[in-house]
This record gives C-alpha cells, structure tokens and sequence, in this order.
C-alpha cells in the first residue's frame, strides 16, 4: 500500500497536467493515537467536541478529557435512530460555534465527519476528527455528504486539519461499520471503471496517477478480509489506511471521482428512498459493495451486446417524469430539476456508442466479474441474497435506471438506461 507521507507531500507536477495537493497537517494511525490529540492542539485554546451518544462514548469521553480546559463548549448528539446530516443536525451544529471557538473536534465516523467538515467550512475554523470506525473514505476528501431538502449532495470543504485513528477503538467498532469501510474500498474496481467509461464517451479528464493508486490500494484491500474479520489490528490499521489513502486521492482532483459512481448512486438511491418512505437500508459503504456486484452484471449484459448497430435515442419524457415521482415522491422536483440542468437527456450518447463501440466494450470488460465481485462480498461475512429480500427485485432494478438521476456524475447505468430501458 502507498505511503502516507509521499501522499501528504503531493504532486507539483503531475502526468496529468495538474498539481495534486492535500493539506492535512497531522495523521496518526496507531494504537493509542487518541493519546497525541493534546500535543496537536497545543495551538487551540477554545474548542467544541462533537460527537454522537455512542461515539462520546467509545472516544468523546476520552477526548474531553485529553483536552481539559480547552474545552469551549460539547455537542452531543441524542437521535432515537440514525443521526441524518440535514438541516436540523447543521443548525444545532452551528448554534455551539461562538466568536471565539478556535477549532472542531469531531469525534465520530461518517456523518458527524461530514457535518464538522461543512459547519468548519461555513464558519472558517480548522477542525480535526478523531475516528471511532473504519467505515468510510471520507475522512480525508474535500467533500461533505448531506441531506438537503430531501437529496444527497456533496459539498466543497476542505480537508481536516487533523486525522487520529487510534486503532483499539477502530477495531471495536460495530461490524457492520467495518464491513462498510471494507464495502467502500472493493466498490472502486467498479467507480473506476465508471470513471474510465466517462474517459471514453464523454471525455472527461481522468489522472491515470490517481486511477493507478486508487486500483493498488483496491486490490491490495482484498486481502485483508480475513484479518478485518478476527478485527485484526494490523489489518484494521491497514483498512483504515485505504480509507484515509483513497480520500487524499480525491482530495488530489478536487471531487470524488476517483472513489464513487455507479455502485454510490446506488447507495445513494437507497439510502434516500429508505428516508423518505421510512424503509431500513443498509450502511452505505456495505450498499456500495452489494451494489457493485449489480454494475458488474450490467456490465456483463451490456458486452453482451456485439453488434450495436440497430439501436437508437428512445427517451420518453413524460414515461421519465412518471417514474422519478413515483420512485422520489416529494424531492422529485429536484430529480428533475438537477437532470433538466444538466440537459444529459438532450444529448444523442447512442451515436457516441456507435461510434467507439469497441474501445467501450474492452473499458467495459476491464472490471472484475460479478462473480469474483460476489467472492468479495463472501469473504467479509456478508450475504448477497439479504441485499435482494430487504430491498426487493423492483425497487432494485428501478435503482440500475433511476439512481444514476440523483447525480451530475456519467457512469454504466446511464449506458443501461440509453441502451436498454424500454
């Protein structure tokens, strides 16, 4: 796996044309790591805590204790069920921050990293986050993942000016959450082939530095899923490593190509869907992984496709508008809204096929098999086939044509849906 050190220094003259930077400060990933925080806040008199009732805790406690004194002010999530990054969970964030709080310390993994890192940014103060799973990658990314009226968007930060992950924690941590992080690191053989196709069709700028060292730390991922199983820490310091490698990756081209596209918009849809009708869904990182066993099929039935030459534009717009309502019901004006933007449904791709068929096909086939993708989801503990009883046929496969419209992002399923929906 790459070093973490010759990340952090980036790269001022990349292949691509572009200079890669990433402005993290401090990251410890060990045993005992929560123990440096002190030191790295040498610096910060006046400090806010954020953490959720279980993240406190399992760190929080440890934390504010670490900190003493320099602690302004704690902000303790208290949720029935799942903590959602909306509006309310921003607001209550932002009424703790004063006039002279110096720093955010979140203490937590996804959501209350994501909702330090947009309520850091609005108000221009540095925070740090101590990490209490190794669940997802963006710990180290510029983009903070929330729910606004209704959708899931992704908005410019920056990076934290710190990351500790103390490894007893980390391994601790609820499975289902590791399992997550492991499912967020094997979705990118699938998000990078997206990205590879996007190359292809659309032309869209691609960093064959950071493809390259995304697929590495992928495959080398692989291999840890037994030891992650026996909560390994050598294995867990090395899932988190992927993790906070596969941020600083995004980080270096500023958005989350190099690690989300069809198998996230998947989750996404789930996850969405499952909010607004109050229906379970699985962790995201873990939606990610499953999801990812249905782009490679679809990837597998659109090669199956050797002669393209009779297909054509079939859009219909009114049969679009009628499904995103039904499968989006009050945040469907925004569905249609973001896709209307983007005009991708005026656009002819067909002829695009047509025209670069073969080279879209080898892209297509350079991916792993939905069966070696299935041998993934195995060999963490997980089961496909609770995938398909919690969500069910239909609303999976409404996921392969309309997940992709909660997105400004190219990936196979809009190729599904130009090829194949009727």
């Amino acid at each position: 796996m790459m070093e973490l050190d010759e990340l952090l220094a980036g790269r001022a003259q990349c292949d691509c044309g572009k200079s890669h930077a990433c402005p993290i400060e401090s990251l410890v990933i060990e045993s005992g790591a929560v123990k440096s925080l002190a030191a790295l806040c040498t610096d910060y008199a006046r400090i806010l805590v954020v953490a959720d009732t279980n993240t406190y805790r399992v760190g929080g406690e440890a934390v504010v204790g670490l900190l003493g004194d320099k602690v302004e002010n704690c902000l303790i999530y208290e949720r029935e069920g799942v903590l959602v990054p909306d509006e309310r969970a921003i607001d209550e964030l932002k009424d703790k921050v004063t006039d002279k709080t110096q720093l955010i310390v979140g203490v937590g993994s996804g959501v209350i990293n994501d909702l330090c890192k947009h309520v850091s940014f609005a108000c221009g103060l540095p925070y740090f986050i101590v990490a209490t799973a190794p669940s997802m990658d963006g710990y180290a990314s510029r983009g903070s993942a929330l729910i606004l009226d209704g959708m899931k968007v992704t908005l410019n930060a920056d990076v934290p000016r710190a990351i500790i992950a103390d490894i007893d924690i980390l391994k601790d941590a609820p499975f289902d959450m590791i399992q997550a992080g492991y499912g967020d690191i094997i979705g990118k053989f699938s998000c990078l082939n997206d990205w590879k196709l996007a190359h292809v069709v659309n032309g869209e700028y691609i960093c064959e530095y950071v493809y390259a060292a995304t697929m590495e730390t992928a495959r080398e991922t692989v291999a840890l899923a037994e030891g992650i199983k026996k909560r390994e820490p050598q294995a867990i310091g090395a899932l988190m490593k992927a993790l906070v490698i596969v941020g600083i990756l995004m980080a270096y081209v500023g958005n989350s190509r190099p690690a989300s596209g069809s198998e996230h918009h998947m989750s996404h849809y789930f996850e969405i869907v499952g909010i607004l009708t109050g229906k379970p869904y699985f962790a995201h990182g873990v939606d990610v992984l499953y999801s990812a066993v249905d782009t490679c099929r679809i990837r597998e039935t659109l090669l199956a496709i050797e002669d393209i030459g009779e297909y054509r534009t079939h859009h219909d717009s009114e049969a679009y508008e009628a499904n995103v309502r039904r499968i989006y019901g009050s945040v469907a004006d925004e569905v249609l809204a973001l896709q209307s933007k983007m005009g991708w449904y005026d656009v002819d791709r067909v002829a695009v096929y047509r025209q670069k068929w073969a080279e879209i096909r080898a892209t297509l086939a350079d991916c792993p098999t939905s069966a070696q993708m299935l041998s993934y989801v195995n060999a963490i503990g997980l089961d496909y086939d609770e995938f398909t009883k919690l969500y069910g046929k239909d609303k999976i496969e409404d996921g392969h044509f309309y997940a992709k419209d909660l997105k400004d992002r190219y990936s196979v399923l809009w190729m599904l849906y130009d090829l194949l929906h009727e």
